[in-house]
């Protein structure tokens, strides 16, 4: 077996290596990936060297949205099984504070999340990881859909914090992959009342195809006003921000309705942004924020399964392994077209 890296060395640059096959540990699986997402923190990472708090520091390796097959086991694995075709999970918590006991993990200080700096991620073809954290996809699931398993986790908690349910009035700020993935989200409880508001058409034209009740073109109108006029002036019960957009952050309180909820789920590539407290106020509206997501995987996969929720179609780009540098820039420079990209590893 042969193992290639793909490693940030710059900024908007990569570099393929080769470097040795890991092996697992006891408690690990050795995993060949066969299909790793592009996520929105990578390209933040990749042209701005950060996103939010957290700062690339010297050489890195990007990507966490992965599945593929597992090569090798550890001796101490009981549940996997070589060949079987897996969804990786990418935060590796503490399991001992308070957080982890709780069940709520993914607030856990001490985790270890795939490309989250100094934790190198899964630009690579092969990579060991522990077996708890890795969920098996069923016969009908591709790894491909296994790789969009991450993100649209990041959509259902989402809408699990917001509690979000059938007949309330949505807004979402950002047709990218995790804002059509909130929107996914929000259709499988019920909503149909969905507006979502972008600046570029081709990612307000994939929204429509996937069901919104009305798409805002933020660039061409303004969406403050256009929101408030198709609520009859009330606003929406449930906004969530999905862009990390510092404008349209700042917009959300103008939005929700009284007594609604705003859920702050894209994070801007700067940790600080202007917001209107006293619309909060005024309303006593509730703000809530997404950081990551927990307790969601085995949800994802068998919505995806079922059928429920067709993720595949939020694809709209696929490079090979040694197009990753092609393929980041294409997400910086021509946000026109790229909704959502995957890297297919090849060999």
């Amino acid at each position: 077996m042969k193992n290639k890296a793909a490693y940030m060395t710059q900024l908007d640059k990569i570099e393929i290596r080769d470097i040795p096959v890991p092996s697992p540990k006891p408690e690990e699986v050795l995993v060949k990936l066969e299909y790793v997402g592009i996520c929105g923190s990578d390209v933040h990472y990749f042209h701005d060297g950060r996103c939010g708090d957290y700062v690339v520091d010297g050489e890195f390796l990007l990507g966490h949205e992965c599945a593929g097959v597992v090569a090798d086991i550890g001796t101490n694995v009981k549940r996997l099984k070589i060949g079987d075709k897996v969804a990786l999970e990418p935060g590796i918590t503490c399991g001992m504070c308070d957080f982890c006991k709780s069940g709520k993990y993914n607030l856990c200080p001490d985790v270890q999340f795939l490309a989250t700096p100094p934790v190198p991620g899964c630009f690579a073809k092969y990579i060991t990881f522990p077996e708890n954290m890795c969920f098996v996809l069923p016969d009908n699931m591709t790894t491909k859909e296994g790789a969009l398993v991450e993100p649209l986790s990041v959509g259902l908690h989402a809408v699990n914090q917001a509690c979000a349910s059938l007949g309330d009035r949505v807004v979402i700020f950002g047709a990218g992959c995790i804002g059509l993935m909130t929107m996914m989200a929000c259709q499988a409880h019920g909503i149909s009342d969905i507006s979502v508001v972008d600046v570029i058409d081709t990612r307000l034209e994939h929204a429509e195809k996937l069901g919104a009740a009305r798409t805002v073109n933020g660039a061409k109108t303004d969406a403050v006003k256009e929101i408030l006029a198709i609520s009859g002036g009330t606003g929406a019960e449930k906004v969530f921000e999905c862009s990390g957009a510092p404008v349209c952050i700042s917009q959300t309180p103008y939005v929700v309705g009284r007594g609604g909820t705003i859920t702050l789920v894209g994070m801007a590539a700067q940790p600080e942004v202007s917001f209107n407290f006293a619309q909060i106020m005024s309303k006593e509206a509730e703000i809530k924020s997404v950081f990551r997501y927990r307790n969601i995987y085995p949800q994802a996969i068998a919505a995806i399964s079922s059928g429920r929720l067709n993720v595949a179609d939020i694809v709209t780009h696929e490079f090979g392994f040694d197009d990753i540098e092609h393929a980041l820039l294409e997400n910086v420079h021509n946000k026109n077209e790229v909704v959502k990209a995957v890297i297919r590893i090849e060999g």
